[in-house]
């Protein structure tokens, strides 16, 4: 960063050394931060502890077949794709905070039911079904909301420092709250597990509540057409940038994969391998542990390599690794595949760095929600076809085929960014227009200040 040190008359009885810049003021020490980040923590480690117990419910508890638990995980994402645009335009049009808090509470209470519906002995996979369907279109309005709130709390020159925390804590949770999740469910049993997830929401939409800085009403934007209008200019503004729309494939290639992966271990674990849960929310620890390492490096290999170049460069080295992930049996060919997914899960946790504050860094305030909804739709709508593809794949070849399929998938992930603008580029872009359709294009610019 330049600084501009102002005129000086000469000293010509001593020298005076010029003062050194203040270093930057902790993101720790903002209240709404402090809080953000914590909300973030209680309902990721909620969410984690339930990607485990959610499936293995359905296996366990409702001997549900590689199909039905491929149809719960793709039910879980397709809200993105059938309510992600539109969300992504109405947030825009309204106040981020209130969003999320109606979301964490609307899901506080679908999950509660799970094992309250246990309990009673009238649990069915059908219930199953609609909780994680109406979950995750909840989750479609947090996610996007929390994505636009963010540069509204800390300044866009902080926004690496402040994601790299957040991805931080969410590669903890998962690392502490699948492994939890794995001991809860052999301990207690799966639906009982579900319980910590709605607790989790709870104490999130808590936190949100303390968070007392003012929230500007959003500027209504000019009518270009209504809701369809402005779903198709945060379409335009994703997909006619040099750098989003890299940034957006390359996470679909990455999502799509690592999905066929996740479906299918807990069925591969518990019914070709015999292990227990405690084995599988390990495994599965393994990789909160890579995105943690991924995301406490990511602003040095950044610096070092420039933001950009990191991208594809630790692709090239990292993701091919990912193959070995498909050799997963008893013995020593369960610690090779749990290394191997926790370096390849390395590799997304400096994704997840630097991937979103290029997004956050290249858009204007009045399309972040739009922005933040399309990329939404992308990546998790690939979440959705994983699911299906994996059940496909498991119900009618086998898990294994499936679990390969993924563990291929992430060896090419990198290609789209190599094929991009972004190979070159050392530092986060400032926003374009936020009219994009009368904005001139122009090429990224390289010199922008992180």
């Amino acid at each position: 960063m330049t600084t501009t040190e102002p005129i000086r008359r000469p000293d010509t009885t001593a020298s005076t050394p010029a003062a050194s810049p203040a270093p930057p003021r902790s993101l720790f020490r903002d209240r709404g931060f402090r809080l953000l980040i914590t909300a973030t923590a209680v309902s990721r480690l909620g969410s984690s502890v339930g990607s485990l117990a959610v499936p293995l419910t359905a296996v366990l508890a409702l001997h549900a077949t590689a199909g039905q638990v491929g149809l719960l995980a793709m039910l879980s994402t397709v809200s993105f794709v059938l309510v992600g645009l539109p969300a992504g335009a109405w947030i825009d049009r309204m106040r981020k905070r209130p969003v999320m808090i109606a979301a964490d509470l609307a899901r506080a209470v679908l999950f509660g039911s799970v094992p309250v519906a246990w309990l009673l002995g009238v649990l069915t996979v059908q219930q199953l079904y609609l909780v994680v369907l109406l979950t995750g279109t909840a989750t479609v309005f947090f996610d996007v909301a929390a994505l636009s709130h963010l540069p509204s709390l800390v300044e866009r020159d902080r926004l690496t420092d402040a994601n790299a925390h957040l991805v931080t804590v969410d590669a903890v949770t998962q690392v502490g709250g699948r492994g939890v999740g794995g001991f809860l469910t052999a301990l207690l049993s799966a639906p009982a597990s579900v319980a910590v997830d709605a607790v989790s929401y709870l104490w999130s939409a808590a936190c949100l509540l303390r968070i007392r800085r003012p929230e500007p009403q959003p500027r209504r934007a000019a009518d270009r057409g209504g809701l369809a209008g402005e779903i198709g200019q945060g379409l335009r503004f994703v997909f006619g940038h040099p750098l989003l729309r890299p940034i957006a494939l390359a996470g679909a290639c990455t999502n799509l994969s690592i999905q066929l992966c996740q479906t299918m271990l807990p069925v591969l674990f518990v019914r070709e391998l015999d292990l227990s849960g405690s084995a599988i929310g390990l495994f599965f620890a393994a990789g909160g542990v890579g995105v943690f390492l991924g995301s406490l490096s990511a602003r040095w290999l950044a610096r070092r390599l420039g933001a950009g170049r990191v991208l594809w460069l630790m692709g090239l080295a990292v993701a091919p690794l990912g193959v070995l992930i498909g050799l997963v049996d008893r013995g020593p060919a369960l610690w090779l595949a749990g290394a191997a997914w926790l370096v390849t899960t390395f590799k997304v946790g400096i994704d997840n760095v630097i991937k979103v504050s290029f997004r956050q860094s290249a858009t204007p305030d009045a399309l972040l929600g739009r922005m933040n909804a399309t990329m939404r739709v992308v990546l998790t709508g690939s979440l959705a076809v994983g699911a299906g593809l994996a059940g496909v794949l498991g119900e009618y070849a086998s898990p294994r085929t499936a679990l390969w399929a993924g563990a291929a998938g992430l060896a090419t992930v990198w290609l789209p960014i190599l094929c991009s603008p972004l190979r070159t580029t050392r530092h986060l872009p400032g926003p374009r227009s936020a009219e994009p359709e009368a904005a001139t294009p122009r090429k990224h610019a390289t010199a922008s200040r992180v």
